[in-house]
């Protein structure tokens, strides 16, 4: 596993557009090429050349839009199932087509997993089965656990 520093600066630029802030005394670093370290913890990771936000740090910064899943959805979830429609029980109606996207569950609102919506959210509401969300990182998963 190899790891680079990064300055807080260059991170900075590449954070934009998620409104997240690093400080110059916080140890950022880029694990394996994808995974963005900041203070060894991981809070963001390359899908497709963009920058996504980790479980971790959705835990308490609210960076993207959500999903909520009744609670029965959540063991597949966890396991890296997809987002199947008859599990989604609110839909963030600004939603678009290819957006990342936070999937929580509905009694605890915690994150479990991130994915990119196959469908606007006016389009999911039209459905009522097949997959809406892909599972691209949760909980348990490599991302999770880097260490």
């Amino acid at each position: 596993m190899k790891r680079v520093p990064m300055r807080s600066k260059d991170l900075q630029e590449l954070l934009k557009s998620y409104s997240f802030e690093v400080e110059k005394k916080d140890l950022v670093e880029m694990a394996d090429d994808k995974i963005v370290l900041i203070n060894k913890k991981p809070c963001f990771f390359y899908y497709e050349k963009k920058l996504v936000p980790t479980l971790h740090v959705l835990q308490t910064h609210t960076l993207l839009k959500k999903i909520v899943v009744d609670m029965g959805a959540v063991k597949f979830l966890i396991g890296g199932a997809d987002v199947m429609r008859p599990g989604v029980k609110e839909i963030d109606p600004s939603i678009q087509k290819e957006e990342f996207v936070v999937v929580v569950d509905m009694n605890n609102k915690k994150p479990l997993c991130v994915g990119v919506a196959l469908f606007s959210a006016e389009d999911m509401e039209k459905q009522s089965t097949g997959k809406v969300i892909k599972n691209i990182h949760y909980v348990g998963d490599s991302i999770w656990k880097f260490i």
